[in-house]
């Protein structure tokens, strides 16, 4: 053999050896770890109660508090793996029958809104009231503060919340009134940072059904004109006869009748409605400018786990474009308030976009005029790639990849009311080994798409087996000229080095920014940030704060946090540092054993117990209460 096939021979060998787990002493489907860092999970247990124990008499030493050791059922996705297939079948997908804790219940008694906002007048309820009145009463029977300093009074320069604030001695008087900083105030200026809320006029007007939808009932009637005069059901018009196909001239009145009224000089964009291949350049345009990297890197989310909180954490990190929860559009036209929380936008966000579910052209329409009359968005977004039995036996999500049909008339529809671009969001297909994708993108191009994002995993697979990204390089060059974004498997800037190989235009991160969110400065700065487990507990610690800015910061505020940060330290705990691979980068596929880290936070972070993540929501936001629980709602069954 000569020299060149011996060194192939070499590499070959030492390529085998760093993909075959075992022959290091790795499990197979486990990430390798250093061996000194390696243990059994029974000392793993062990190490961490005891150092929780350990804590517990420090904080009794120095006279505080210590909480409450309450053991709850470890959820099922992570005990050992049974080898039995139907056992196994169990373990996947959601924990459907876990708890469902309301915040407010955790509040036993509630102090009136009237009592809270300091108003001179009296309740408009009078005696029928059902909150409390008396404040001497409520603070008697109110659970002790969470500390000295409260984030909202430092931030804002006065706390919404006044006494009913966990951290209320910082900012109340012996009277029991709210203190303000009058500096910190008018610093602020009264700006509002954050958009989209639901105004109450509309709210009501909504549930009366009293909202007129006229560009949508101009363009469902020309639908109903193309399908040879078809009823619509429920939805169609009280008039027998449809209406023909309206001119451009005819949109653009209706459009002008739509539209807020506004003082100034009339411009063209006052008068001429985008045209869907506009938007889409301008779309494209602003991808490109230079304050965006030439791949740009797109935030989406995952339900439960992409609130406004953790995507201003993103957002500091480097994400581009970040993207609301996926919103149903039958709720926002009845004006739930909690769908419209979904809708909500943090100033940081600067380019923008809602997620829509929905499977009727006359739903989907008139919801996308209902928000472009209504809140401040870049684009809309359809997702035509949710896995979820509920979304997919309605015809919606995955769904809508094989109704191509209603499909059209849902993109051509929304195009025809919105001032913003459309964009769609879709998977490799439904049925494993059955790629469609590649079918449906050519004629996204001609509905008027603005650009597409291409999960590269069909329904059946959800989240396991490797991402497709040949067959994404391949749907992105059958897009071109429209942008195309890969998403899969991204939890290193490596692997996004990988996929900028392809042709996309952009990447989508979801899962690994919920395991790392600083991965958007990872891969913006070409390396591996091996982040110290205190400056993850400091990224914890922005989260409870801009959650207690969001959700505020009473009891109830203080719970919804807490159970939004239990969600994301079920993603957190699949996180292995750097330093302690042997073999960097770690596979988002490749689940942690158990192991010691370098310090015991970094060791309390890697458990991948329920308990341990209280433990770690107890240090941000004070001990539980003696009724709480709570079970992630994914079972991620790739752990034992």
């Amino acid at each position: 053999m000569n020299a060149c096939g011996a060194a192939v021979g070499m590499e070959t060998r030492v390529e085998k050896a760093a993909e075959s787990p075992e022959e290091n002493g790795a499990e197979k489907g486990a990430a390798a770890i250093k061996s000194q860092y390696l243990t059994s999970k029974e000392k793993f247990n062990e190490i961490v109660s005891s150092g929780w124990k350990e804590r517990n008499k420090e904080a009794e030493e120095e006279g505080r508090d210590a909480p409450e050791e309450e053991k709850s059922e470890e959820p099922a996705g992570k005990r050992i793996k049974l080898e039995d297939a139907s056992e196994k079948k169990k373990m996947r997908g959601q924990n459907k029958s876990r708890p469902h804790m309301k915040p407010h219940t955790y509040d036993g008694k509630r102090l009136c809104p009237s009592i809270i906002k300091e108003k001179q007048s009296k309740c408009f309820y009078g005696d029928k009231c059902k909150f409390f009145h008396n404040v001497a009463e409520y603070m008697a029977s109110k659970p002790p503060d969470l500390g000295d300093q409260c984030y909202l009074f430092d931030t804002l320069g006065k706390c919404p919340y006044g006494v009913s604030c966990r951290f209320a001695k910082a900012h109340t008087d012996a009277d029991f009134k709210n203190l303000v900083n009058e500096e910190v105030l008018r610093a602020n200026g009264g700006r509002t940072t954050v958009k989209n809320t639901l105004d109450k006029e509309l709210q009501w007007r909504l549930r009366k059904r009293q909202v007129p939808f006229k560009a949508s009932e101009a363009y469902l009637k020309s639908m109903e004109r193309e399908n040879g005069g078809e009823k619509r059901g429920k939805s169609t018009s009280t008039e027998d006869k449809p209406a023909e196909t309206p001119t451009e001239a005819q949109q653009t009145d209706l459009h002008v009748e739509a539209a807020v009224k506004t003082v100034g000089a009339l411009t063209d964009a006052d008068l001429v409605k985008l045209r869907p291949c506009e938007k889409k350049i301008r779309f494209t345009k602003e991808l490109d400018a230079p304050s965006f990297c030439t791949h740009s890197l797109y935030f989406t989310l995952l339900l439960q786990c992409g609130n406004l909180p953790f995507r201003r954490i993103c957002k500091r990190f480097g994400a581009d474009i970040t993207c609301g929860e996926m919103a149903m559009c039958t709720n926002l036209l009845q004006g739930q308030a909690s769908e419209w929380a979904l809708l909500k936008r943090h100033e940081s966000e600067d380019l923008f976009g809602v997620q829509l579910e929905g499977c009727f052209p006359d739903t989907m329409t008139r919801c996308a005029e209902l928000l472009n009359d209504n809140i401040e968005v870049d684009f809309v977004d359809i997702n035509s790639g949710c896995p979820i039995d509920l979304v997919f036996k309605k015809g919606a999500g995955c769904g809508l990849m094989m109704r191509t049909n209603k499909f059209e008339k849902i993109v051509r529809g929304m195009n025809s009311v919105l001032d913003v671009p459309v964009t769609v969001k879709i998977r490799t297909g439904v049925q494993d080994k059955t790629n469609i994708a590649h079918k449906l993108i050519p004629e996204m191009k001609k509905w008027g798409v603005s650009l597409i994002t291409l999960h590269g995993r069909s329904r059946e697979q959800r989240y396991t087996k490797l991402a497709d990204w040949e067959y994404i390089d391949v749907c992105s060059k059958i897009a071109s000229p429209i942008p195309l974004f890969g998403n899969g498997d991204i939890l290193s800037w490596e692997d996004a080095m990988r996929a900028r190989e392809t042709g996309v235009s952009g990447l989508m991160v979801a899962r690994g920014a919920l395991i790392k969110p600083w991965i958007f400065t990872e891969i913006k700065e070409q390396r591996h940030w091996d982040i110290s487990s205190s400056e993850r507990l400091d990224i914890l610690r922005d989260f409870t704060h801009f959650g207690m800015e969001h959700w505020g910061s009473d009891t109830q505020g203080i719970e919804k946090t807490r159970t939004f940060l239990l969600e994301w330290l079920s993603f957190t705990c699949r996180y292995i540092p750097v330093g302690l691979l042997e073999r960097v980068p770690q596979k988002i596929n490749e689940r942690p054993p158990f192991y010691m880290g370098r310090d015991y936070m970094e060791s309390l972070m890697a458990s991948q117990h329920v308990d341990d993540w209280v433990k770690i929501s107890e240090m941000l936001l004070g001990p539980v209460p003696k009724n709480f629980s709570f079970l992630p709602k994914h079972k991620a069954n790739a752990y034992k």
